[in-house]
């Protein structure tokens, strides 16, 4: 079933499954896709199912509808167009479109194990727990050890009551850097955490989606810009692993995520290799 992707500057709004056979888009309530805003028409455009095809047309609209950047009057709409209406996108996602193309994606962005380096993941797997630990409320030491906190005291003062062990949760082994995004099995993931995915929001794969069952996923383009998202009990956090220049890390809603893990939250928006990427939690 295709679907409409309303966003407005990269950010994601809301996604229409294309069921029906009409669909109106424009300012009025009485659309089918509502864009409330005075660059949009009342009936800016409409769009048409007629079986596995979807054509687009302009209504007359006072500012034109455009698709990948061209004006037109009747469009008939392909896997990943964009529609421009007023200051909003809507992008054409087809999911009939061929499976291989999601494999190209894939083979684009995902870097296999093989392909990684292991102490650059190690880095960022150290990066991640730190992060994880402050994300749970744990301290980011190592655990505390009582045996080594001995005071002497007076002879005359009894000794104090001693205190309860603190409550540590331990922490969970790393997964080795030879079990990286291609080979661990989803089910060995945290199972309390929602699965989450990766929408893409720009470039030729756009409208693409990439589901992180992997308990690490490493993505990007080596030499140019590197990040990984690994999967714990604690959320979804992405680290920056290496970029062809120096400081030149991955953004988080506009913002650099620096040297330190970054937890995402549903709705983030995530730059890489020149990618902007949406972060979804089911």
């Amino acid at each position: 079933m295709a679907r409409l992707i309303l966003s407005l500057d990269g950010q994601v709004l809301a996604e229409y499954n294309m069921s029906k056979e009409r669909y109106t888009i424009g300012r009025l309530p009485d659309n089918d896709v509502r864009i409330d805003n005075p660059a949009v028409s009342g009936h800016h455009s409409l769009i048409i199912n007629i079986l596995n095809d979807s054509f687009l047309e302009d209504l007359n609209s006072t500012n034109g509808t455009y698709v990948n950047g061209k004006l037109i009057k009747k469009h008939a709409l392909q896997h990943g167009d964009v529609i421009t209406i007023g200051h909003h996108q809507l992008r054409f996602s087809d999911q009939q479109t061929n499976e291989t193309e999601q494999d190209e994606f894939e083979k684009t962005m995902v870097i296999p194990a093989g392909q990684q380096n292991a102490d650059q993941l190690a880095a960022a797997e150290k990066a991640t727990e730190k992060a994880a630990e402050i994300a749970a409320g744990e301290p980011a030491a190592a655990s505390l050890e009582r045996d080594d906190l001995k005071v002497d005291m007076p002879d005359s003062d009894p000794p104090p009551r001693p205190e309860p062990a603190p409550q540590v949760r331990p922490k969970p082994e790393p997964a080795a850097h030879t079990e990286t995004s291609a080979g661990i099995d989803p089910s060995n993931a945290p199972n309390a955490l929602p699965l989450a995915k990766l929408q893409v929001l720009s470039g030729s794969f756009a409208g693409r989606e990439l589901e992180l069952t992997k308990a690490l996923t490493t993505l990007g383009r080596p030499g140019v810009q590197v990040a990984a998202i690994t999967r714990r009990a604690e959320g979804y956090f992405v680290v920056h692993v290496e970029s062809g220049e120096e400081g030149d890390y991955p953004l988080v809603n506009g913002q650099p995520i620096g040297a330190q893990a970054r937890k995402l939250n549903d709705n983030d928006v995530l730059q890489l290799a020149g990618v902007k990427m949406g972060f979804f939690s089911s």
